[in-house]
């Protein structure tokens, strides 16, 4: 049992066969806790107590998922979506991510569970961050797409919602999560880095937060039923902030090949980003996105498990096994 080991709770998951989910649910089990899952259709493979609860909106019935259980993690959500192909995006996110939040939260506290962690995202308070100044949880939000708008809106909700009920509600900001089974462009890049292609991001000088699953897991268990926590957001990360560069390099040195970095200025990567359509992904390579997580650590006596290095590892090691 480690220092972030709570009493066992009866526990429910949503959006438990995505990416974080999974790793929550098998960390929950292994602390001991009672796990419920809810998921969108059957899953046969559940490791554990499934409830089907279909594509969540503000009408979803959750009152058989909620039956006797003590803390809901709220992980279902509709994701950033780089092209996203539906006629209204704001409203699509909205009903997924604020109208079924708030839905799940209101039919919690008439359940009489006693906490709802919500898994928001670093997004609401913005895109980038400036002058070496990290985003704190004090900040004014700022969030600039649809999905950032929805989970903001869903944040203030579930807290108004904490206010008038017994139900308390805890919102845990992440920036950019990897681990066994990341995707999208941070698998893309792994996978580059691996084969030696050569890329232009050898002198990129920002400074991004970043956090590996597992120590996202293990600040989300600690937060479960801390009365420290109630009706609090937290911004989470490695508490190891690092430029592009060197995390490619730090990519290289996991999956022990050396890293083939060109010193393109950033400057040049952007301006021919910009004309070529993709100015959105030069942003997230050359601009800076980082994170104070002092009050996690302070208030909850919170330390990350894993340093980077482990992290990368563990994440390299696993997604780059050969497909046959």
């Amino acid at each position: 049992m480690n220092s972030n080991t709570v009493a066992p709770s009866k526990i429910l998951v949503t959006g438990a066969s995505g990416f974080v989910g999974s790793h929550l649910v098998a960390y929950l089990m292994a602390q001991g806790h009672q796990v419920r899952v809810c998921s969108r259709q059957a899953w046969p493979t559940a490791p554990t107590n499934n409830i089907v609860v279909g594509n969540i909106h503000a009408h979803t019935d959750w009152k058989a998922a909620l039956k006797d259980i003590e803390v809901v993690i709220h992980c279902a959500a509709r994701v950033h979506i780089m092209n996203d192909t539906a006629a209204d995006p704001l409203s699509a996110f909205r009903e997924v991510n604020r109208d079924a939040s708030v839905r799940l939260a209101q039919q919690a506290a008439e359940a009489g569970v006693k906490q709802l962690i919500y898994l928001s995202s670093v997004k609401v308070n913005g895109e980038m961050t400036e002058h070496g100044k990290p985003f704190t949880e004090s900040d004014i939000p700022g969030p600039t797409d649809p999905y950032g708008i929805s989970k903001y809106e869903a944040e203030q909700a579930l807290l108004a919602i904490g206010e008038q009920t017994a139900l308390k509600v805890t919102i845990i900001r992440p920036p950019l999560v990897y681990g066994a089974g990341v995707g999208a462009n941070f698998l893309s890049l792994l996978r580059w880095v691996k084969k030696g292609i050569p890329l232009p991001l050898g002198a990129i000088h920002n400074r991004r937060s970043f956090v590996f699953v597992k120590n996202l897991v293990s600040f989300i268990s600690h937060c479960i039923l801390k009365p420290a926590a109630y009706q609090q957001s937290y911004l989470i990360s490695d508490d190891h902030d690092l430029s592009t560069t060197d995390l490619l390099k730090a990519a290289a040195e996991a999956q022990q090949v050396s890293a083939r970095l060109l010193p393109i200025p950033a400057d040049w990567i952007s301006a021919v980003a910009t004309l070529v359509g993709k100015k959105s992904i030069s942003d997230r390579l050359c601009m800076s996105l980082q994170v104070d997580i002092s009050k996690a650590k302070n208030q909850l006596q919170w330390q990350a498990p894993y340093s980077v290095a482990e992290g990368l590892r563990e994440c390299t090691k696993l997604n780059n096994t050969p497909h046959h």
